[in-house]
């Protein structure tokens, strides 16, 4: 860094990245991370799913976290969110059906009933 012009150019470019408003148009994927959903095994799930999004470079996928989603003998659970689309709830995720539902749900736009909560009924 050089000049303060430079510090600016990379602040801006930062919050560019960080701006989850920029982002609504696109899919945002949440992962519950709870103590139930940690000691089921959520942050391996997490991790395989921050991998796949950054190998695919999907730049129009926000994934975050949240606490509690409620269904703790589920977890770990994943909601998917897509405008314009009904939330997807996917649960005992592990990361190898994570992969499964980047490749299949959030590139090909096919939900994988089998993974969803609608598929225990």
């Amino acid at each position: 860094m050089k000049s303060l012009e430079e510090l600016a150019k990379i602040r801006e470019e930062a919050i560019k990245k960080v701006d989850i408003r920029g982002i609504r148009e696109g899919t945002r994927i949440v992962v519950g991370m709870a103590t139930c959903g940690i000691a089921a095994g959520a942050r391996p799930v997490l991790m395989a799913l921050l991998e796949e999004v950054k190998v695919r470079n999907l730049e129009d996928v926000l994934v975050s976290q949240t606490g509690c989603i409620g269904v703790c003998r589920l977890e770990p659970i994943v909601e998917v969110y897509r405008p314009g689309e009904e939330k997807v709830t996917y649960v005992e995720m592990t990361p190898e059906k994570i992969k499964k539902v980047v490749a299949e749900h959030i590139v090909n736009g096919k939900v994988v009933d089998a993974y969803t909560i609608g598929s225990l009924a």
